[in-house]
């Protein structure tokens, strides 16, 4: 009878270690089957993460940013800081030489610039400039790149232009320039009605910022005025001023990182902040400067700088804050 006993607690001793032990087999099973879904989710989660920084990667080493620069405007002084910056940000920065300096692209021109700015992506992320109007790429049906711009008050931009015409600059001091020898004042030449310092040769940055249009050419025109304005808010990504370069350098850097990262302290601490200057130039005086802007195309250039000058501030406030702007993503459904 007690040998009986035994039996039966011995059976029932190892009836219950197998069940623990299967159950712990089960457990440890279904733990092993956990860790294989999460092992597989993660892999999902980096395969996605991985798309998605090659698609931001790709989608920033294929930036194009146009720089249309009005001549006399600073824009030597941020070409500079572009160059030197180039080779460090791993960017690239090519020069539009138009045949004769014409500001305006032949019909066929525009269409073979717009295909190898889109086309040529062993050059991409890249900063193309030039003495150029404003080129609307959406007309051949090509996506649109980033145009910036610098602009200045148009007297002092006529003023510095006379002036160097005859007398050079600090940036290509032994260049003899094409009115070398004219020591004709700029208060002079106005006194005399001279085509040198005729108003209509201010008639500058209006078309630029119009474009290729021919109304666009025709000094003191409205609809110039208009399509200018309409550009600069609706095509450019940041159009800066010549008083406030800095600013303007300062903006680029925290908006398009790729590629003016740097770009501030290079500009601020190199040699690049004057990099071109006229050797002499006189300050007109006030006679001479209510004359010019009795005329209609001061009054027009002015109004545009006014304008853009307006934009800027709006954008620089937001961009230049003491406490940075932030967004974020919130409440998205379906979870």
């Amino acid at each position: 009878m007690l040998s009986s006993n035994l039996r039966l607690s011995y059976f029932m001793v190892v009836v219950c270690v197998t069940c623990i032990i299967i159950f712990y087999q089960l457990q440890i099973s279904k733990l092993y089957d956990e860790i294989q879904n999460l092992e597989l989710l993660q892999r999902k989660a980096n395969a996605a993460l991985a798309v998605k920084t090659k698609e931001v990667s790709n989608s920033e080493d294929s930036l194009v940013v146009i720089y249309n620069r009005v001549p006399k405007t600073g824009s030597t002084s941020f070409v500079g800081v572009a160059y030197d910056l180039c080779k460090r940000n791993r960017f690239h920065v090519l020069h539009i030489n138009v045949t004769a300096n014409n500001h305006v692209l032949s019909l066929q021109n525009q269409f073979k610039f717009v295909e190898n700015i889109t086309r040529w992506d062993g050059m991409k992320p890249a900063l193309y400039h030039g003495h150029f109007a404003f080129l609307d790429f959406s007309r051949f049906g090509a996506k649109k790149p980033l145009f910036i711009n610098i602009i200045r008050k148009p007297l002092d931009r006529l003023v510095s232009y006379y002036y160097f015409l005859r007398y050079g600059d600090n940036f290509r001091p032994y260049l003899v320039r094409r009115k070398h020898g004219n020591t004709m004042t700029f208060d002079e030449c106005v006194r005399n009605d001279l085509s040198d310092c005729d108003p209509n040769n201010m008639w500058l940055q209006v078309p630029f910022f119009c474009g290729h249009s021919a109304n666009c050419w025709k000094p003191g025109n409205k609809w110039a005025l208009t399509e200018a304005k309409k550009n600069l808010v609706n095509n450019y990504f940041l159009v800066g001023v010549t008083e406030e370069l800095d600013d303007f350098i300062n903006m680029l850097e925290l908006s398009l990182p790729r590629m003016f990262k740097g770009a501030m302290d290079h500009y601020l601490n190199s040699n690049k902040s004057h990099l071109r200057q006229t050797v002499q130039k006189d300050t007109p005086s006030d006679e001479t400067i209510k004359k010019i802007q009795k005329t209609v195309v001061w009054q027009m250039e002015n109004e545009l700088y006014e304008f853009a000058l307006e934009q800027f501030h709006f954008f620089k406030k937001q961009t230049l804050a003491d406490k940075p702007q932030k967004f974020i993503y919130e409440k998205i459904r379906p979870k």
